[in-house]
Order: structure tokens, then sequence, then C-alpha cells
């Protein structure tokens, strides 16, 4: 029997049904922003108990989201099931993507993948590879990294929020590695001397190449020794916090030993930044850069790809050689985006990468803003409140939790009839200007 095709309505705002992914690192029950979002959105009745992480909105194959105003007979599935979003795109990409879209990245896949998390304790050790390592992977272990796309993302706070993240300088470097004992016993002497030895001449030739070798020999560790050097840590802290206030850093690994026992991603925290979000702001993350959230709620975005080179503070596989040969080793603290003003009501966060920007719509009661129509596509979540968006072909109304697909060159106006935060993923608009 030939498959119909879902009819062509052009420009016309479709409302999503979304995936949830219930990772054990996420919030339980109500505590979840991601919980009670998808309850919402997919009508399901919230379990205390288990853990909600990431709500996903996009067409990546692990987390597709369907459409669901849809007449099931204009389905082009088998099942009878409502057609997913990359069927609604495939069939008329470039009234759907529009024309500079789909000739950048294709006909059926938007090019970002959009997402809520929430974290409840540190997700793993890790890092996202650049599109030849991505694609190198996906051939030689397909069953691990699951697409040959790169991910540079985006983590936008809705609460306060942390994460370790890129390497911290090689000053601190050196007085961790003078004050951590632990660290000397897993690099082994002869790596700790040559970092305490380093000079500031030195640090543009070796600082990179020594910073490597000191980190690969600490995540090559042996789990033996990993299990005695971490109990060791964790009694040496303990005993300190008698005497002197632990900093931040030591009362971060004591939380990170408690959630992952006897893991090299524990000590491999001193290596890193720790990050804390106010909400509202925005932490960017290329290629290459190693990085694990720590805690808190966040809208996330990024290229169209699940892949993660993982190392540490995690049940899953762990690569740690090609994890520790990938890396930049790029020191110092990232940059914080905190976008720019639109308008009153919204601010727009660009990052360095072609594939999307985020906005953030904060509408008082009663108050309306208006979106001009771009040439590219856009998601749009409702994470508090109530209100409506109104289109060309008509108006939706939109509560916590409905997730609304626009395809290219939609004008749109929002209204709200409560306080009311959407969140809008789009390609970057800098991209689209050019």
């Amino acid at each position: 029997m030939e498959m119909q095709q879902p009819k062509q309505r052009q420009r016309s705002v479709q409302r999503l049904r979304c995936s949830v992914m219930n990772y054990d690192w996420g919030k339980k029950g109500r505590d979840s922003v991601v919980g009670r979002l998808c309850a919402s959105n997919s009508h399901f009745e919230i379990d205390q108990e288990k853990p909600y992480a990431e709500m996903w909105m996009g067409t990546h194959d692990s987390g597709l989201s369907f459409l669901i105003d849809q007449d099931l007979n204009n389905s082009n599935t088998t099942t009878g099931a409502s057609p997913s979003l990359n069927d609604w795109i495939f069939s008329n990409p470039n009234d759907m993507l529009g024309h500079k879209v789909v000739q950048k990245w294709g006909s059926s896949d938007l090019p970002f993948l959009f997402e809520v998390q929430s974290v409840a304790k540190a997700l793993s050790i890790q890092a996202h590879p650049d599109k030849e390592l991505a694609k190198a992977l996906h051939k030689s272990m397909p069953n691990i990294y699951m697409d040959d796309n790169y991910k540079p993302e985006m983590a936008l706070a809705l609460t306060h929020f942390q994460a370790l993240c890129g390497y911290i300088t090689f000053e601190e470097l050196k007085k961790v590695i003078g004050n951590v004992p632990e660290i000397e016993e897993m690099v082994g002497s002869e790596v700790t001397n040559q970092v305490l030895r380093m000079t500031k001449e030195d640090w543009e030739d070796k600082v990179k190449s020594v910073l490597r070798l000191a980190f690969t020999q600490l995540m090559s560790t042996s789990m033996e020794m990993i299990t005695t050097i971490t109990t060791k840590l964790k009694c040496r802290l303990h005993t300190g916090s008698q005497v002197r206030q632990l900093t931040e850093k030591e009362q971060l690994v004591l939380q990170l030993e408690k959630q992952y026992p006897n893991d090299v991603g524990v000590i491999s925290a001193f290596f890193l930044n720790y990050v804390k979000l106010d909400p509202g702001e925005a932490l960017c993350l290329g290629a290459n850069e190693p990085h694990a959230y720590i805690s808190g709620d966040c809208i996330e975005c990024m290229a169209t790809s699940d892949n993660v080179v993982r190392a540490g503070l995690t049940p899953k596989h762990r690569d740690i050689k090609t994890l520790c040969s990938m890396l930049t080793y790029n020191q110092g603290l990232p940059d914080i985006l905190r976008g720019f003003a639109v308008n009153s009501h919204v601010t727009r966060y660009i990052p360095p990468f072609e594939e999307f920007e985020v906005d953030r719509f904060h509408l008082p009661n009663g108050e309306s803003t208006e979106f001009p129509a771009v040439p590219g596509p856009s998601i749009f979540v409702a994470t508090l409140g109530k209100g409506s968006i109104f289109t060309s072909n008509g108006d939706h109304a939109i509560i916590e939790g409905d997730v609304l697909f626009a395809p290219a060159h939609t004008d749109i106006s929002i209204t709200s009839t409560s306080e009311l935060h959407i969140y809008r993923a789009g390609v970057n608009s800098t991209f689209l200007a050019s």
C-alpha cells in the first residue's frame, strides 16, 4: 500500500509531544523541572520516585518529537501513530526549514537539538568530538557513538546551576599539585616536579603538553589505586574540616565522592574550573572541551547529535584514551553569556556556532511581544505560566509544558494571561543573515 504524505500546511505552527529521558542523575518527581514540563506536555502522572533528567525537542532519532494536533489519517507512518517532526519537515523541507538551512544541513533534520535538563547529581566528566573525530568514532563504534555529527552546546540556567568546565590556569594547577598529595601519587613524582619547576617563560611552549601528560596519567590510574587514593583523600579532607574551612573545590570533591565512590572523576575535578551560573546566564561548550554538569536546571541547545566521550563520574562506557587524546587543553574560565535585549521582554543568546541560538521570553501578565519572521525554523517551549501565540494561521493557547514548532518565515506574536516564560531555539541569526 502506498503511504500517504502529510498534507502541506505552509507556515503553520505545530504542537509537539516530546521525549523524556529518565537517567539516574535527573531530579526526582516534582522536584524536576523536566518532570513537570513533560507531565504537562505528554499528559502523564509524575512518579515521585522516578528521575526526570532531560526533555528532548527536535529530530534526533534517540528522542523524536511528534505532532499531536494532526488527523491520524494523514500520517505517513505505517503504525497509525502521529507523524514525527522529521516526517513533517521532510514533506516540505524548503518551506519548513527555509532554503538556506536545507542547503547547509539537509532536508529532514533540524540543525539543532533543544533540551531542558534537571540535574540532581553530577553528569560524567565528558567532552564532545569535533566533526572529523565524530565521523571516525561513529564508523568504528556505531553502537556507542550513535551519529556522525559534532555537538557544540550551550547551557542556559533556569535555576542556580553548577558545572565543571575547562582547565584551571597553570598558576592554579601548580597550587593544586602542590597542595593535593593524592594527585602526586597518581601522576607520579616526575610529572609533579615537571609541573612545579615550570616558569612563566616555559608556559607558552610547554603548558599544554605538560597538562596533557598530567591529566592522562591521572585518568589512566588503576582501579585499585583509585580506590586507595580516594579513600585517603576523603579521610584527609574530613579530618581537615575539623580545624579549617574546606575550599569550595574540596567541598565539591567530597560531594562527588558520595555520588560516585572510588571514581577517578572525583580527583580529576581538581583540574577543572568550578563554574556557578545564576538564572539567565549561559555557558558555551565547543568541541573537545572537558566538562561535567553538577546540579540545577537549565535550557540546553546543541547541534543535532548525541555523541559523548566519557571518562569519569559515570556507570556508562568510558573511553579514557579517546578523551585524553582529543581535548584542547585550553586553560582559564569559560566565557559566560548574559545575552542582549531584543526588546523589553526578550533576551537573545548567540553562541559562536552556526547551528543555533536561544531567545528567553519573560512576559508579565497581560503583556505582548512580537517575534518577526526569520528564514529558519524555531521551537518554543513554555516553562511557566500561560498565554497565546498568534500567527497568520490562527492563535494557539500555550501553557507550561507546551512545545511548538514554527516553520521558517512565520510571523509570531505572544500575549500572556499570567506571568509567562518561553524559550525559543532557532538557527543562529548571524548565519541566516550572512
